[in-house]
């Protein structure tokens, strides 16, 4: 494994390179926003567009078509800041948002979406050639991933299933601009976003991302909250602006000499919901849900209230909780989803903050502060509302994993490379790039056990595509440098004696409402998380109905974005 890369470069090359950068991006630390010159709480939370996935037809729902572009637009993220140009996705230019449409689905009932490519030719953020990434002469790469949708390979966004503006230009595994999406998972809540390899980091900053619900006519026995004022998305991210109100990204690397823009991770100071930075919503004193999706780059969210409301979750990620379960504080990585409702009835006060405590980066970054430590405020009505919802004492099932079908235990580690200054030039899982060969190849309706090792001194949320799976333990690495100098070398765990540097003493509960079955998981820094990862249908025994084989095949990765971009990502193969 190399990790002296600046022999590969001429430093000529390297000062080419950060010219152009500089030429086409601009940008200047110098006009840097200063987010507390924006007041907070002036702009009301959006509710974003909606799209119906399906038709109907003698008063059925039957498969729904649709189209939906990328656009290159501007958005308007805040009353006291200019317009900003961004990448957003739309039925046309004129309707395209940040984020963009929510697409309500309904399970069992398919849809068809062909994605269209109208972006300019060249980017308006930094990209870095030095990395893995697709490349083209004649527009910007996109591909779109939904992400928690259980489809085939031809429809899962493959990083380099790319397309162009016209699709003048293609990816390697680029099949059809019409993706099927059959909704064959159970209820729950996903979302969709860019996904091009090496530009995934660029092209969600930019703005392409949205969100995406499977609904069901089970979910209708519940009586949770609905209607679009009372069940509603809040999509989460951090973004930097400058004083034009041009969003910023850092256009010189850690790295310089190896990478002359990849950073390891993008943070913004302005926390931004539904599009617009630090929003208010009214609120009547009632039940609401919060479908709350985390779509920042690197930033986690620990989120709680100011007067310590709690929260009653009822989801997480894609799937249903057996049962809900109250806190008053938690932890959402980046792509993570947590399904909530807030009973404001129970406040005290007439207004509440949604606050947020992680650290950046996660675990031992810089704590928040006063600007980004609040997310949005809540108004609330003094006069209470007749509310005829409630939180059923159950909620929808799913099965348990079953240790004894087991069909296949696999080894998944996590590493970070770093030069001679000791920064970030890249990370692996198993020690290889993406590009190297498929080693991972499980077998249609199977279940395997993954020991998920992190070697390194980050939280990373990993998310493996087709895939569910559920978390049963989380155990601390003893003599971890003594272990991860041995995986350094030998890369094989069984070789290493993983089982006798497994601390059976010092393990970290899975909580409570993360017990479920989820395609996100946090991956502690210096522990071995195992997990149940089952490569059929959750809720029944048949097979998929698609073929899981075909080509390119699925993925698995860290979905702190900057990683994902720069080879922390490996493709796997069903086999039947």
């Amino acid at each position: 494994m190399e990790r002296k890369r600046n022999r590969l470069f001429p430093f000529f090359f390297v000062l080419i390179l950060l010219q152009h950068v500089e030429l086409v991006h601009g940008g200047n630390d110098m006009n840097l926003l200063k987010p507390k010159t924006l007041e907070m709480f002036v702009d009301e939370l959006p509710n974003m567009p909606k799209l119906q996935a399906y038709r109907f037809e003698g008063g059925k729902p039957v498969a729904g078509n649709l189209t939906i572009g990328m656009y290159d637009t501007t958005w308007k993220f805040h009353r006291d800041l200019p317009s900003t140009r961004v990448f957003a996705y739309g039925t046309s230019k004129e309707t395209a948002t940040v984020p963009g449409p929510t697409i309500e689905a309904i399970q069992g009932v398919p849809t068809y979406i062909t994605w269209t490519n109208h972006l300019p030719p060249r980017h308006f953020l930094p990209w870095d050639p030095t990395i893995t990434t697709a490349k083209s002469n004649a527009g910007i790469p996109t591909v779109v991933h939904l992400h928690g949708g259980i489809q085939p390979p031809s429809s899962d966004g493959s990083s380099m299933a790319w397309f162009t503006n016209g699709f003048s230009v293609t990816g390697p595994y680029f099949r059809s601009p019409v993706y099927f999406y059959p909704n064959f998972q159970p209820p729950g809540n996903l979302w969709y976003h860019d996904h091009a390899m090496g530009l995934t980091r660029i092209n969600i900053l930019a703005g392409l991302l949205g969100t995406y619900r499977v609904s069901s006519p089970d979910e209708m026995r519940l009586g949770l909250p609905s209607g679009s004022h009372f069940d509603r998305e809040l999509v989460l991210f951090d973004r930097e602006f400058l004083n034009n109100g041009s969003l910023y990204m850092n256009k010189t690397g850690c790295n310089p000499s190896i990478h002359p823009q990849w950073q390891p991770e993008y943070f913004g100071t302005a926390i931004i919901v539904n599009g617009k930075a630090w929003p208010y919503q009214s609120v009547s004193r009632r039940r609401y849900r919060f479908r709350i999706l985390n779509a920042s780059n690197a930033r986690f969210f620990r989120l709680y209230f100011s007067n310590g409301m709690k929260f009653t979750h009822v989801s997480s990620d894609s799937v249903y909780l057996s049962k809900p379960v109250r806190n008053k504080k938690f932890l959402l990585a980046p792509s993570e989803m947590a399904d909530i409702i807030v009973d404001f009835s129970e406040s005290a006060s007439e207004s509440v903050i949604l606050l947020n405590d992680a650290p950046f980066p996660y675990p031992s970054g810089d704590p928040t502060d006063e600007i980004n430590g609040k997310v949005m405020k809540f108004v609330i009505k003094r006069s209470k509302e007749v509310d005829l919802s409630r939180v059923p004492n159950k909620l929808l099932p799913s099965p348990k994993p079953n240790l004894d079908e087991v069909a296949k235990t696999r080894y998944i580690t996590m590493y970070e490379y770093e030069s001679e200054t000791g920064d970030p030039t890249h990370l692996y899982l198993n020690g290889k790039s993406f590009m190297d060969p498929v080693t991972e190849m499980p077998k249609e309706g199977t279940d395997e056990i993954w020991y998920v090792i992190n070697l390194t001194d980050d939280n990373h949320p990993l998310h493996v595509h087709l895939g569910l799976f559920t978390v049963l333990e989380q155990r601390k690495i003893k003599k971890v440098e003594g272990f991860k100098k041995c995986m350094m070398k030998k890369n094989n765990a069984i070789d290493c004696q993983l089982m006798d540097h497994i601390d059976k003493k010092e393990s970290r509960g899975i909580v409570r409402h993360e017990r479920g079955w989820k395609n996100v998981f946090k991956v502690s820094p210096g522990f071995v998380t195992k997990i149940l990862v089952r490569f059929g249908p959750l809720m029944t025994k048949e097979k998929f109905p698609f073929d899981p084989t075909e080509e390119p095949g699925y993925v698995y990765h860290c979905h702190i974005l900057d990683h994902e971009d720069n080879e922390m990502m490996r493709p796997f193969k069903i086999v039947r």
